[in-house]
């Protein structure tokens, strides 16, 4: 019973450690509601590079009104850094998708709100 429990206690702390987690910052570029965002990306505490991510959006309030054609972000300047442009329809509370491809493939959704002065996560 004790190998059982050990057994379950570390593969549940494996899966834990291999968790993508994901920040997300934009600064509104002053243009028609265009976001520069820069993407960072962890595992188990690390950065995680070399994969590909596609960011797109929606607004939860208004469900299929507002979708955002997903667009590939490029390597930023540090390990786990990505950048996109990103073109919302207008300001307010928008769902962020992450679409990850590569050695990795995941899927994030992140809930965040766009305003002129940036972003910021919903609470």
């Amino acid at each position: 019973m004790r190998t059982i429990l050990l057994l379950g206690m570390l593969l549940s702390f494996d899966v834990n450690a291999q968790k993508v987690a994901a920040d997300l910052e934009c600064r509104y570029t002053g243009k028609d509601f265009i976001y520069d965002c820069t993407v960072r990306l962890t595992r188990g505490g690390e950065p995680l590079s070399a994969v590909q991510v596609t960011v797109g959006a929606d607004m939860p309030s208004m469900p299929m009104a507002h979708n955002v054609k997903p667009v590939r972000a490029k390597p930023g300047r540090t390990p786990g850094e990505y950048r996109a442009l990103l073109e919302l329809e207008m300001p307010g509370e928008w769902a962020v998708k992450l679409r990850l491809s590569g050695p990795v493939r995941d899927q994030l959704i992140l809930h965040y709100n766009f305003t002129e002065s940036g972003t910021s996560p919903r609470k």
